[in-house]
């Protein structure tokens, strides 16, 4: 009997709930509406937009691969995220494992540091096209390309690995009821009956050299850009050049300020209810990757015409 009793204890301290949205349980069904709908989109959006790009030689240039890598990034990030608060809200099939929460987790963490990393790759690359347009070819060869996306990817799963021994080495003995629609590294830790204090420093270590630094970074090459575009002689040329980062301007802005909203929302909105708190950390979730195609097939008129080429050709 005290064996039986023991083992229950062992396994439940391996389980965690997600509540979904904690105080909205009522609405789920109709918060599921717009998860559903944006997933949808995410999906066959960057799905067409790789499909595009590797079929149609006439793009195989390098700011069509990196924007080829980001959708890929981006159809991870929605199937580790989605199909599961999908479950909470339709099943109430909140139940997952340590491990599968940790799995998750990892997930969710690395493609988020891969598409910050990538955008980042994408700012350089629009600085050598405006800033040394007949070096572009040369300094950008398939080598390169290939080598500064294996970098990007390592770097993404190098970091957060050791999330993974940092988690698993904790003993948790604390309710493990998580107000969330997914797992979350510190939102686990903090269930933990022991000192965290390494996972509070190295998840700010990570967040700092990776995707601030990435943030910082990006924010020096539009400034050296911008002083370029707007020393061009003309109107047209300038034009021509601010019309070439407009897509990639736009795709940073959902990548950022979402999360930048959400920190500071996190640090001083303290009476602000936690379902809202919530809800900002699923738009972060659902935004870039529903609408980083949409942005790049209205912006790019290459990718805009082959679209609407392959649509119509589909159609007859």
């Amino acid at each position: 009997m005290n064996m039986t009793i023991a083992n229950i204890t062992v396994i439940s301290h391996t389980l965690f709930y997600l509540l979904g949205i904690p105080g909205l349980e009522d609405q789920h069904i109709w918060i599921s509406i717009p998860f559903f709908i944006s997933y949808f989109i995410a999906f066959l959006g960057n799905s067409l937009l790789i499909f595009i790009v590797v079929t149609d030689h006439s793009l195989h240039e390098p700011m069509y691969i990196f924007l080829c890598m980001l959708a890929g990034v981006d159809i991870c990030l929605s199937n580790i995220t989605v199909p599961k608060a999908l479950a909470i809200f339709w099943y109430n099939s909140g139940g997952i494992s340590l491990y599968g929460c940790i799995t998750q987790l990892f997930f969710i963490h690395s493609t988020f540091v891969a598409e910050s990393g990538i955008l980042l790759v994408m700012a350089f690359d629009r600085y050598i096209a405006i800033c040394y347009p007949l070096r572009y070819t040369m300094i950008l060869t398939p080598s390169v390309i290939i080598k500064t996306n294996v970098a990007v990817l390592l770097r993404s799963v190098v970091t957060i690995f050791p999330i993974i021994f940092l988690l698993k080495r904790l003993p948790f003995c604390r309710s493990r009821v998580l107000p969330h629609t997914y797992c979350e590294h510190m939102a686990v830790a903090k269930f933990a009956c022991a000192d965290i204090r390494v996972n509070v420093w190295y998840g700010l270590s990570v967040l700092l050299s990776t995707v601030v630094l990435d943030a910082l970074l990006i924010a020096i090459s539009y400034i050296v850009i911008l002083r370029a575009v707007f020393r061009l002689p003309s109107q047209g040329a300038r034009s021509k050049a601010l019309g070439t980062c407009g897509s990639h301007l736009g795709v940073i802005s959902m990548f950022y300020l979402p999360g930048i909203f959400t920190i500071i929302t996190q640090r001083f909105g303290r009476h602000v209810p936690l379902h809202t708190h919530i809800l900002l950390a699923n738009v972060c979730m659902l935004a870039p990757p529903m609408l980083n195609p949409i942005i790049y097939g209205v912006k790019t008129k290459q990718i805009q015409d082959r679209v609407l080429n392959f649509l119509f050709s589909w159609g007859k």
